[in-house]
């Protein structure tokens, strides 16, 4: 789950870390007050979860009220990356006199957190790796034994930072590194971190929450929003699916990850190409079988729908029961292929002969499913 920055900047300044002076606007009265607030001279900054804003429009100076506000009512509404701009965050005009990166993140390779530092900031950081190789300072944290400081002055020294501002970065750090591990995030970003006349101030801030821990942080799974992501994939995190959009024409809906990661491997090998990854997970029951129905119905370029099944926790009736009401509620389109085994087979098959006799295809094993479905998308 990500953060959006004024929600990031909020956690960094109860954390210690100085940020500039600002407030959240929803509508041109509170950019015209916020921005009268903060001397007139502002920064307007669109709240979307999608990264590059400042490239695509998303980041605004203003020298004055009259024209922030006419800033902000050319974005408000407006959309970034696909998705719309309905807040947005003002700032002071801060002097900078160096911009710099800095983050901690879970490294799932290497089965270890990594402390990311450079002084060719306020870019993103493959751009930075790009660009400015050399200047990418990393160290591994091992979770068993935390940070140490000797791996913070062997990154203020890599990185040759003055020594006058060792000990404000390496507060910053510490700091940093206990929002990681508080909230459980998967990334703590600040970039830029600028160096001012007043000091180190996060001047942008961006944090990433793993959805597996969100239990444990009700107030933070209070303020999710579903942005950042294509339209289908944003309805289907509502609905709980585990989705993923790409780029084929045969939708799969499958019970395990596994399971959903074979069915396209079998669909690829049969020359065809999967149009997204969709678990419903075990146990799945009727009405969530009808959602992801309903989700791949949303995506133009499904031809044909390969539905496998292996019943384990998962009943087949279940499942079956769930297929019916999809095509009362939403009568799909699409030519649907399926394949049912496993618990309560008999049944689930029972139900569809009887209910859905011509208009779904029941098929005997995956690898039949999968190369009908490919076949039977073709001449769609």
């Amino acid at each position: 789950m990500k953060l959006h920055e004024y929600q990031a900047k909020q956690i960094l300044e109860k954390h210690g870390i100085k940020i500039p002076n600002g407030a959240l606007a929803e509508n041109l009265q509170d950019v015209r007050r916020i921005a009268e607030e903060l001397g007139g001279k502002v920064v307007l900054k669109a709240q979307v979860l999608v990264g590059g804003r400042g490239k695509a429009g998303g980041i605004k100076k203003a020298l004055s009220v009259d024209s922030a506000v006419e800033i902000a009512e050319k974005m408000f509404g407006s959309s970034l990356k696909g998705e719309i701009v309905k807040k947005i965050y003002l700032e002071e005009l801060i002097e900078i006199k160096e911009e710099w990166y800095l983050s901690i993140a879970l490294d799932r390779v290497e089965k270890c957190y990594s402390l990311i530092f450079s002084t060719a900031g306020g870019i993103d950081i493959e751009e930075i790796a790009q660009k400015f190789p050399e200047k990418i300072v990393k160290v591994k944290i091992d979770p068993r034994w935390g940070l140490w400081d000797y791996q913070i002055r062997e990154v203020l020294s890599r990185a040759k930072i003055s020594s006058e501002l060792w000990k404000e970065l390496s507060n910053i750090i510490k700091a940093l590194y206990k929002i990681f591990l508080e909230y459980e995030a998967e990334l703590v970003e600040i970039n830029p971190l600028v160096l001012t006349p007043n000091g180190l101030i996060a001047a942008d801030a961006k944090i990433s929450i793993d959805d597996n821990a969100l239990f444990r942080h009700k107030d933070l799974e209070a303020l999710r929003e579903y942005g950042g992501v294509d339209e289908v994939e944003r309805k289907a995190l509502a609905e709980g699916l585990n989705y993923v959009k790409l780029d084929g024409y045969v939708g799969v809906i499958a019970n395990g990850a596994g399971m959903a990661m074979a069915t396209m491997d079998l669909i690829y090998l049969e020359g065809g190409k999967p149009a997204n990854f969709l678990d419903i997970g075990g146990g799945a029951g009727a009405e969530t079988t009808k959602k992801a129905f309903e989700i791949l119905s949303m995506d133009k370029n499904v031809k044909v729908i390969f539905m496998n099944i292996f019943g384990g926790i998962t009943r087949c009736d279940e499942v079956a029961m769930g297929i019916v009401k999809a095509f009362k509620e939403l009568n799909p389109s699409v030519p649907i292929i399926l394949r049912l085994s496993g618990t309560n087979e008999e049944e689930g098959r029972r139900i569809i002969e009887k209910e859905l006799s011509g208009r779904v295809e029941i098929v005997g094993t995956m690898e039949e499913g999968a190369r009908r479905a490919v076949e039977v998308a073709k001449w769609q």
